[in-house]
């Protein structure tokens, strides 16, 4: 088991669930722990997931697990299906790409805002988080930069302050995160790349620099899909 798993052990025995007992913490743990295991890839399109035996591997009861697939099923993660139960979503290229278009607008927008509306102390915060990420790539710690690249949109959201396009970001960022995040994972020195110019233009306050590079940045995850999608067909007509 991992780690993760491990302190979810931990926490479930020290506060053992009961039929109608209502944790949501807990719940909120095991969607995230979820949803991390969907997009890291562990969990593929297609897959079933079945609630006995996630809470088997948890170590909790199934109610916490039922309403975790609910809520991954409420955000596009999850498929919900009559007699054959939970399963991760299959989303069509053409459905991430249309997707993609909308994302990439909303990024944008969210950037221009955070623009706008920084001040002294956010500032002094994407400044350290950007030394942080800048620290980590040069000494080579590829775990801890991925974290920060996981961390760098919500982070931008909560600059923005508008609840209605974090929420809208969030479920196209997951949702295309389950066609591309598997290539996306092979690039994230240029991410935080990426991140790191959009983050100089928000502290810069030029919304409209930061609006461009945020949703440039969405296309070029896009594009790596595409591009590694091609070698792979390449090297299989040439095998």
């Amino acid at each position: 088991m991992t780690s993760a798993t491990d302190s979810l052990h931990a926490e479930t025995k020290s506060a053992p669930l009961k039929i109608g007992e209502q944790h949501p913490q807990l719940f909120a743990v095991i969607r995230d722990k979820l949803r991390e295991r969907i997009l890291s890839g562990e969990f593929t399109p297609g897959d079933r997931l079945v609630e006995g035996r996630l809470s088997e591997e948890m170590g909790v009861s199934r109610i916490p697990v039922r309403e975790a697939l609910r809520a991954l099923a409420a955000e596009g993660l999850v498929t919900i299906e009559p007699r054959r139960g939970a399963s991760v979503s299959v989303l069509s290229e053409a459905a991430a790409y249309d997707m993609v278009e909308v994302r990439a607008t909303l990024e944008g927008l969210n950037a221009k805002l955070a623009a706008q509306r920084r001040d002294e102390k956010t500032v002094e915060r994407l400044q350290a988080f950007l030394r942080e990420g800048t620290q980590a790539v040069s000494s080579g710690q590829l775990d801890k930069f991925q974290a920060l690249n996981s961390q760098f949109h919500e982070m931008l959201a909560t600059v923005a302050g508008n609840a209605v396009l974090t929420d809208l970001m969030r479920s196209l960022r997951d949702r295309t995160a389950l066609v591309f995040a598997p290539s996306n994972m092979h690039r994230a020195r240029q991410n935080w790349d990426e991140h790191a110019q959009i983050l100089n233009a928000v502290i810069a306050g030029n919304g409209d620099l930061a609006a461009l590079l945020a949703s440039q940045h969405v296309h070029n995850a896009a594009k790596a899909y595409t591009e590694a999608k091609q070698q792979s067909q390449s090297r299989a007509s040439a095998a």
